[in-house]
């Protein structure tokens, strides 16, 4: 009598057993399908590609750009990024060996724990946070710790990242920061910047430096962190947000030549190289002058609907740190209401056709607060309001 055949998942890497799919994708296919409903679930611009962006991707398609580039990606998109973090933040970098083109930001991500994690390293995370780095750092065999910030107004003080220090000590292998952060559009201003980089500059601890809404920032100027820290600082960044590229996945890490060539062979081996079309378009948004201005203007309108949403939303009672960046609310549900927030959400949704995401997919201290993007038109956030308004109106609890 032959043996039973095992189930083929029994071969499976058993740290996929610890993670689950993101929970913003779960909950935004789940509300998807209500008719009506109107959506301001995920972090996607809704500007079109800036017309001479687009041609530079055409124009390489045309001349026969098929052929594989460096695997860090084009020169020339190299030293547009090494141009485009001189100007913007004063950061000095070798374009031949401290920079890597990737396919998003979220390729970054992957390459940059996949290289530093060995089992049991613990990377300190402060939440609410892109939900990303979770699973990553799982499948990689890490340890995520969390370091709630929540009642800090959504930024780690020094104060909290020396407990963590002192009670983890050298099983530390990074800290993520993420600023202005997804899900709270919350920044850190320079002095804060500097005092966290005096807390780790006495460590070995790798600063992952999260900077993908760095060019959308409104009061405040952006400061990186490799600034004050630049040989512990892997900087992350691309075009996704700033010039409304998403579907192009071009995005970069910076950092010291010496991490950078080790984390070039996870990158190598895990996407070959970027797309050459997107690469030369990217090389258009970061080397011109036009492709600022695009950003300023997209900038403009951001903080113009944050301002809206900010007041009609405080108006009905949310408590929401005023972002200084990216596009989003992070509200709290008022009291006299379910809070939930996941539960929240679907009622909303079912009730009045508005779709947001629930805070606790973001982490500790994200629990009874949601999350908007108001990377929507002015007259999709308008209705939005009025549906937001119905909704609170009609749903107090007695």
């Amino acid at each position: 009598m032959p043996k039973a055949k095992k189930s083929l998942l029994t071969g499976f890497n058993r740290n996929l057993d610890l993670v689950q799919p993101s929970a913003i994708r779960a909950f935004d296919n789940e509300v998807s399908g209500i008719p009506d409903i109107l959506k301001l679930t995920l972090g996607e611009p809704d500007f079109n590609v800036p017309e001479h962006i687009k041609q530079a991707a055409k124009l390489s398609i045309t001349k026969d750009d098929s052929h594989y580039a460096a695997s860090n990606g084009t020169l020339a998109l190299r030293e547009a990024i090494t141009g485009f973090l001189e100007n913007r933040y004063g950061l000095k970098y070798d374009a031949a060996t401290e920079i890597i083109v990737t396919v998003g930001a979220t390729e970054a991500i992957y390459t940059v724990l996949t290289s530093l994690l060995n089992k049991g390293d613990k990377i300190l995370l402060p939440t609410p946070i892109f939900p990303l780095y979770i699973p990553v750092t799982l499948v990689g065999g890490g340890e995520p710790v969390f370091i709630d910030t929540s009642k800090n107004n959504f930024v780690l003080r020094p104060e909290m990242l020396k407990e963590a220090i002192q009670k983890y000590g050298d099983s530390i292998k990074a800290v993520v920061l993420n600023f202005p952060s997804n899900p709270t559009g919350v920044t850190y201003s320079e002095e804060e910047v500097k005092a966290l980089a005096d807390v780790l500059r006495e460590t070995n601890i790798v600063v992952i430096s999260d900077e993908i809404y760095s060019e959308l920032t409104y009061e405040t100027t952006h400061v990186s962190m490799a600034k004050y820290l630049p040989e512990q600082t892997i900087v992350l960044n691309g075009v996704s947000k700033s010039h409304a590229m998403t579907g192009y996945r071009i995005g970069f890490l910076a950092g010291p030549a010496e991490l950078v060539a080790k984390f070039s062979l996870i990158h190598q081996f895990t996407i070959t190289t970027a797309t050459n079309s997107a690469m030369a378009a990217a090389t258009e948004a970061l080397s011109t002058d036009l492709g600022r201005q695009d950003t300023l203007q997209m900038k403009a309108e951001y903080q113009s609907r944050r301002d809206f949403i900010y007041k009609k939303m405080t108006a009905l009672g949310f408590q929401i740190p005023k972002p200084d960046g990216a596009f989003y609310i992070f509200a709290k549900i008022p009291t006299g209401y379910i809070q939930d927030d996941f539960e929240f959400s679907r009622d909303l949704a079912h009730k009045s056709k508005l779709a947001v995401i629930p805070g606790a997919s973001f982490g500790p201290g994200g629990e009874g607060y949601i999350r908007l993007s108001y990377a929507a038109s002015q007259e999709n956030l308008q209705e939005a309001m009025t549906r937001l308004t119905q909704y609170m109106s009609e749903n107090k609890l007695n």
